[in-house]
């Protein structure tokens, strides 16, 4: 299947949205630049090193997005199955990538689409501009990750994709995984897909990568909530997409 998007869609977005940090960084860059030129040794050694090793840095990261999000097939969602007649719950935090993709690569499954971004929980100025950038699939409902609007095991199959790290708050991340492990059924499957607080993605984002969750806390999150780990997958090696079923308890 054909994924529609832009040559470099993934890496302008991920400009767009954090273009303070970007800005910040080219004048350092800049700064110190101009006052290694007026220096003496060994500062504007010292001075010039900083500045290339920061340039060099902001490189890596761009080049590495570039990779995973416009090059790589992780918008061609390979962990995920043949479904056909199943239920899938699509849940994100308002900058929803995927639930067009999901109609076009799986046109005979019941989709819903669920935002839980909440403005005085979630306050990242990036998935701020993300929504203003890209409005939701016309199906989409908004939820409480603290109370899922959907009954006991509705869903075969529910995929977080890169929205599960924006709740900041533990508790309120392992609320939210008691309350899919409710929805989904027991037969059922949960996919959450991250970039993770690891040595692959400090290399290629430097403090970058303390915007995500450690593989460890991802696990005590699920093990909280009575999910069950089956699989974990890597498309790349910056994206891992862990596979959940529930422990099924009646509810």
């Amino acid at each position: 299947m054909v994924i529609d998007r832009n040559r470099f869609q993934g890496v302008w977005n991920i400009i767009r949205f954090n273009w303070h940090f970007y800005v910040l960084a080219i004048a350092i860059f800049l700064v110190s630049m101009v006052i290694a030129y007026w220096s003496k040794p060994p500062w504007n050694a010292i001075l010039y090193g900083i500045a290339s090793v920061g340039l060099i840095t902001l490189s890596i990261s761009l080049l590495v997005s570039y990779y995973v999000y416009d090059q790589s097939d992780l918008y061609e969602l390979p962990f995920l199955p043949e479904m056909e007649g199943e239920s899938l719950l699509n849940v994100h935090a308002g900058f929803d990538e995927i639930s067009t993709i999901l109609i076009k690569k799986y046109p005979k499954i019941s989709l819903s689409n669920a935002d839980f971004f909440d403005s005085k929980k979630h306050t990242e100025i990036s998935i701020r501009r993300a929504r203003k950038a890209y409005l939701p699939h016309a199906s989409t409902i908004w939820i409480d990750t603290n109370n899922l609007p959907f009954a006991n095991q509705s869903f075969d199959r529910i995929i977080i994709f890169l929205a599960a790290h924006e709740i900041r708050k533990e508790d309120e991340r392992i609320r939210f995984f008691q309350e899919l492990n409710r929805v989904c059924k027991a037969t059922g499957t949960i996919y959450v897909t991250e970039h993770l607080r690891d040595v692959n993605n400090f290399a290629a984002y430097t403090i970058g990568a303390l915007h995500f969750y450690a593989h460890k806390t991802w696990l005590n999150s699920f093990r909280q909530a009575e999910l069950k780990l089956t699989n974990a997958v890597n498309t790349t090696p910056f994206i891992t997409t862990f596979m959940l079923s529930p422990n099924g308890n009646s509810y």
